[in-house]
């Protein structure tokens, strides 16, 4: 670990002390009436908050390195960790309670404030970390080995995504010398001689499969050089399979379609989940929104305020798709030669408050009435209309997986910049990629993640809204 990263950990892990030490103090300065029977600064419930804190840090995983997740991600678990913090903290001083005696009140707030503080003073942490990265320090220099398509997007995700803090120097092949512009070293063999010549911090291995013997030997030459190796599978072999290994008798049996939500708990979870959201919406901003945009539709085009779509859902079922109608009323579907017209950016079919409509994601707010019949959940692989997924049954690999899950308003791809119209080469393939990928990677707090970072990138502003 380079000293400049490991300033950065130990900076990342030992804030959260002082962090606690504020915000019991500004908890204790504007709720003093809250405090019964204890100093103001009581050294016994500090000594119990760094201790729970921690110890709870470590089992939600606050402390990984999260520099290639996105801040939504770290904030669920900033979340997770004041639960597991509250719970804990809260036993520990009901063994101290005749000593030391807090109300109700400013636990809250002291919960509270620590959230607040946290989250704020780790997206400051993190900002800083972009920057010094951006300035070509902090930064891993690594070594591809393989020019497989999970080599490629490897590739081409750190260089989008520069502060992630990685840097390839080149890559070695056998079959290959072109990795969409990274430098060609050579072949596989040439591993030692590129490790000896070259600051190399860790080496990633993207083979094919099939390679056994070169992968074996390429982790033996990594390993004589003391060298972090770190493996890529095929990822358009595995990115639909979520493997789970069973035994019959003494024969070992690989369950490749074996899904987090096949389990009757999760599906009750999510299900129980879905509807309380749909609650809470429909009782905060739903109940005028919905009402308010109603009325502007009215107002600016002739036709239906509600837009009703056939499409896909869970196991192919077809299913009506509501959404509130933003183009202009008998606006062609298809085009001169009678294929299906995505919507495009400045497309003329759309109105003007359509436009706005999509561009804050608005147009969607009638879904929720979908969620609550049933055959959508609020996060989900999109649903396509059935031109769309009759096209793209043929052209793109595992494409009907998608529907092993009902579709959602929001999701994984959604939040990784794959929306809007998918007439690039490769664009319904990678959409489909990550809908796999969260269908067989499904936790709640994964539903709660995206959730987050789909109303931070309203907020933002996505380039693809249109």
């Amino acid at each position: 670990m380079t000293p400049p990263y490991f300033i950065y950990r130990s900076v990342r892990y030992l804030i959260d002390i002082p962090i606690l030490f504020l915000s019991f103090w500004i908890v204790a300065l504007y709720f003093p009436e809250s405090i019964s029977s204890v100093d103001r600064v009581n050294f016994t419930f500090m000594l119990f908050s760094v201790v729970a804190w921690y110890s709870c840090g470590q089992v939600s995983h606050l402390y990984t390195d999260l520099r290639t997740n996105k801040f939504s991600q770290e904030i669920t678990y900033i979340i997770f960790t004041i639960l597991l913090f509250s719970i804990l903290l809260t036993s520990l001083l009901y063994f101290v309670s005749r000593e030391q005696s807090y109300t109700n009140n400013f636990l809250a707030a002291y919960f509270l404030c620590i959230f607040f503080l946290v989250t704020l003073f780790k997206y400051i942490i993190r900002k800083y970390l972009h920057s010094i990265v951006y300035k070509g320090k902090l930064l891993n220099h690594i070594l591809l080995i393989g020019s497989t398509p999970a080599a490629k997007d490897f590739y081409d995700t750190i260089n989008h995504h520069y502060y992630y803090g990685y840097k390839c120097i080149g890559f070695l092949d056998n079959d290959s010398t072109k990795l969409n512009g990274c430098k060609y070293l050579g072949p596989v063999d040439n591993l030692s001689e590129v490790l000896s010549e070259n600051h190399i911090d860790e080496v990633i291995l993207a083979l094919p499969n099939a390679q056994h013997n070169t992968i074996k030997s390429s982790i033996e030459i990594c390993d004589f050089h003391a060298k972090r190796i770190r493996i890529i599978p095929d990822l358009y072999l595995y990115t639909s399979s979520n493997i789970q290994i069973n035994t019959i008798g003494l024969l070992p049996v690989i369950n490749l379609r074996s899904l987090p939500l096949d389990k009757v708990e999760n599906k009750v979870l999510k299900r129980v989940f879905d509807v309380l959201f749909c609650i809470v919406f429909f009782v905060t901003i739903g109940w005028f929104t919905i009402a308010l945009v109603a009325i502007l539709i009215k107002l600016t085009s002739k036709g239906p305020v509600f837009f009703q779509q056939e499409r896909w859902g869970l196991n192919n079922i077809k299913i009506i798709c509501y959404k509130f109608r933003t183009m202009y009323y008998d606006s062609p579907e298809t085009d001169t030669n009678g294929e299906f017209r995505q919507a495009t950016k400045n497309d003329e079919r759309i109105t003007p408050l359509g436009r706005f409509l999509r561009e804050w994601n608005i147009d969607e707010f009638p879904q929720f009435w979908n969620v609550l019949l049933g055959n959508m959940s609020v996060v989900g692989p999109r649903p396509h209309v059935t031109p769309l997924n009759l096209a793209s049954v043929e052209s793109v690999d595992r494409y009907l997986l998608r529907h092993l899950v009902k579709p959602g308003i929001t999701g994984w791809a959604q939040v990784n910049g794959s929306r809007g119209e998918t007439s690039q080469p490769g664009a319904m393939q990678r959409r489909v990629n990550y809908d796999l990928y969260y269908i067989h990677k499904w936790t709640f707090w994964l539903d709660c993640q995206i959730i987050l970072q789909t109303i931070i990138n309203i907020i933002k502003g996505d380039d693809n809204a249109y």
